[in-house]
């Protein structure tokens, strides 16, 4: 894949979290933030970094976003500065900009300025705090629209001991079955240790085991009726 470049303005926890994970993956993460000891900490890891106040136009102007395929707005705690640099950063002509909004009253602001991708960590948080609280078997999801997520579910004990086609995941429960992590024993330095791997593609005979997680894909309420309905066999 061929990656592009970002910028990622105010780099607190939240912003420098999205730096290091596109400068993980190959992109050119062109970082700026106000605060001289964060842009510190971050220079080594990214492309670029530098010291900016990005309500500044001049400022922005200078660093040739126009030039960027996507301007991440993170800026935390100052709501008008991430409007006023989202309103600079459409003026200049960048691309796409995503911005961090904390409620929807912030959202709605945004809209109206025109932007149209919008963050919500806090929301985002919340949302996976309260299904794994509800659903203890789920390990960790993705979030997709229209109310469908991937989760990762430790195997139910209703599913242990039974084969896919057994379980049937697509015809009884609208789901797709991804794949299966499934525990190994492996000997690393001498020792023996346990390790979760990834089995690849499942064939329908494969018996699922104690220990399993089960990588699906569904609606949220088709998990939760697989989790609940085989939980309580």
């Amino acid at each position: 894949m061929n990656y592009s470049k970002f910028a990622v303005i105010g780099v607190g926890r939240y912003g420098s979290t999205i730096a290091r994970r596109l400068a993980e993956k190959g992109a050119q993460v062109f970082a700026f933030d106000p605060n001289e000891e964060k842009i510190e900490g971050l220079k080594d890891e990214v492309a670029f970094a530098v010291t900016l106040d990005a309500t500044d136009i001049r400022a922005l102007k200078a660093q040739n976003l126009d030039e960027m395929d996507a301007a991440v707005v993170a800026i935390g705690e100052n709501f008008e500065a991430t409007v006023l640099t989202c309103v600079h950063l459409l003026d200049i002509g960048v691309k796409r900009v995503i911005a961090r909004a904390s409620g929807d009253h912030q959202r709605l602001i945004l809209e109206k300025i025109g932007v149209t991708e919008i963050l919500t960590p806090e929301n985002e948080v919340a949302y996976v705090v309260r299904e794994k609280l509800l659903n203890p078997n789920i390990v960790s999801f993705l979030q997709l629209p229209d109310d469908h997520e991937i989760a990762e579910i430790r195997a139910p004990k209703g599913c242990v001991g039974r084969t896919i086609e057994d379980v049937s995941f697509r015809n009884k429960y609208e789901m797709t079955l991804i794949t299966i992590k499934r525990e190994f024993k492996v000997v690393k330095n001498g020792e023996e240790k346990t390790e979760q791997h990834i089995i690849g593609v499942p064939k329908n005979d494969m018996v699922i085991k104690n220990k399993d997680t089960l990588v699906v894909f569904g609606a949220a309420k088709s998990v939760e009726r697989f989790i609940e309905i085989n939980e309580s066999l």
